[in-house]
């Protein structure tokens, strides 16, 4: 997108910092800044870190 007033392009993804880290996030890794960050998200995801709980109740309401 063009800025009519200063013929600048405006980006459509507003910047961000990394969900990690707090640093500044990068085009190329976008939402983190770099790809070590990326990868702690991934290897994070993949063990488990942000499964949801679940309460015993739940369990005992499906049966």
């Amino acid at each position: 997108m063009i800025d009519s007033k200063n013929d600048k392009v405006v980006p459509l993804r507003p910047k961000r910092a990394c969900p990690e880290c707090g640093r500044p996030s990068e085009r190329q890794f976008f939402p983190f800044c770099s790809g070590r960050c990326k990868d702690v998200d991934l290897n994070r995801w993949l063990s488990g870190s942000y499964a949801i709980p679940v309460r015993p109740e739940e369990e005992a309401d499906e049966e």
